[in-house]
């Protein structure tokens, strides 16, 4: 009897990109049932796998015991008795290729990051569409052997709502919209006196539930909350579990190019993302989400963009361009993608 196949599937950060990876594993179980997948990634990372069959979750400990070169040896020792046959790595940095090195594992395919021509992007040498991070992360698995179609897919129902005071007895009154206003640069960030009429706006209609994390943030979050009835702010007051589970039942995320979008596309939530001095091209639009629902300044009046992949690069007069984008536009398109 034919050994069964056992994949090590390597994404170990950043949340977004690990959320990326979400629909595309659920696809690939769906189509190759046979084959069992192990997942390495970092313990916070493990409840975003957790409604995926026939998956099991290794958790890295990057700041101890699998710290460093002799850590990653180690790890490569732990792995080998999990009878791993192929490794997928997604994520292809340098603490990866030493754990290629270690493992020896015949079949290791590794994700092409197109860093090549995502540079030509940023330079303005070809402006065009490049492939989706979801389609890397696909086409390694396809390099190891197997199909795998991205098309048509499908997504599990809402997790079960949390029990939140006082949100919990008002869930069902209104639909649920969650607002991300936040990114890890503020290039890539929608001003937040702009967010505040959006918000102002939505809180009409609908329960508005507001995610970030750190200090800071919790606190302009605070004050959103404050300034508005039907607005909570969900930061530093919720599990990650449980945050998970109350944007399963989003009708809509409202996010920046960030992590948050990412976590409600794996659900099948619609997203709508507001991009700053990064760009759709760059192939970091959340699962499954049309280019419609994209929001990008006028390329005319700033004709460098995208300056950066990442949001870490930006000219001094291209620093706040998402807010060329007004309120108004921002919420029109809300109310199209919630008829």
């Amino acid at each position: 009897m034919p050994k069964q196949k056992h994949i090590l599937v390597i994404r170990l950060s950043a949340m977004g990109d690990v959320a990326i990876s979400v629909p595309v594993l659920r696809a690939f179980i769906a189509q190759n049932p046979s084959v069992k997948l192990t997942i390495l990634t970092r313990p916070f990372f493990a409840p975003l796998f957790n409604e995926l069959p026939n998956v099991s979750i290794f958790n890295i400990d990057l700041k101890n015991k699998h710290k460093g070169f002799f850590g990653l040896y180690k790890l490569s020792k732990e792995l080998k008795h999990l009878g791993i046959t192929e490794v997928a790595d997604l994520h292809n940095v340098l603490r990866t290729n030493i754990l290629k090195f270690f493992l020896s594992v015949k079949t290791f395919k590794q994700i092409d990051k197109g860093r090549k021509e995502k540079k030509a992007l940023v330079l303005g040498k070809e402006f065009k569409q490049l492939k989706t991070s979801y389609q890397r992360y696909a086409d390694v698995f396809v390099k190891l052997g197997y199909t795998l179609d991205l098309h048509n897919p499908t997504f599990p129902k809402p997790l079960t709502f949390p029990t939140f005071s006082p949100l919990k007895e008002k869930e069902l009154s209104k639909p649920l919209i969650g607002i991300a206003p936040f990114a890890q640069y503020e290039s890539k960030m929608y001003p937040l006196d702009k967010m505040a009429e959006v918000i102002k706006y939505l809180s009409q209609d609908y329960n508005v539930l507001l995610f970030g994390g750190g200090l800071k943030e919790e606190e302009q979050l605070n004050v959103f909350e404050i300034e508005n009835t039907n607005v909570y702010n969900m930061a530093g007051k919720v599990s990650f579990e449980d945050e998970l589970a109350l944007i399963s039942n989003l009708k809509l995320m409202i996010s920046m190019d960030s992590g948050n979008g990412h976590l409600a596309a794996m659900f099948g939530v619609k997203v709508i993302t507001i991009w700053g001095n990064t760009h759709p091209y760059a192939g970091f639009v959340p699962f499954n989400q049309p280019i419609e629902n994209q929001l990008v300044p006028n390329k005319k009046d700033f004709p460098l963009l995208p300056t950066s992949i990442y949001g870490n690069k930006t000219p001094e007069n291209y620093k706040t361009v998402a807010g060329t984008i007004s309120p108004t536009v921002v919420t029109t398109l809300i109310n199209q993608v919630l008829k």
